[in-house]
């Protein structure tokens, strides 16, 4: 669990920047997304396969 420390005369601002940085380098976002909804186990193949594909698909084109 990120949590940062409020300094003395320290803005409200500069602290929800520092929090927000905290939380970005602990990579809670990406994990609050994939766990937001449950998934059967049938669309997570489907979307691992979608996602295989488009990635294929960029991969040729150089």
């Amino acid at each position: 669990m990120t949590q940062i420390i409020l300094g003395e005369n320290e803005g409200i601002e500069s602290a929800l920047r520092r929090f927000k940085r905290e939380v970005s380098k602990a990579g809670i976002f990406p994990d609050m997304r994939k766990n937001r909804h449950f998934e059967t186990p049938l669309q997570k193949r489907k979307r691992k396969a979608v996602a295989k594909h488009k990635q294929r698909k960029r991969g040729f084109r150089s």
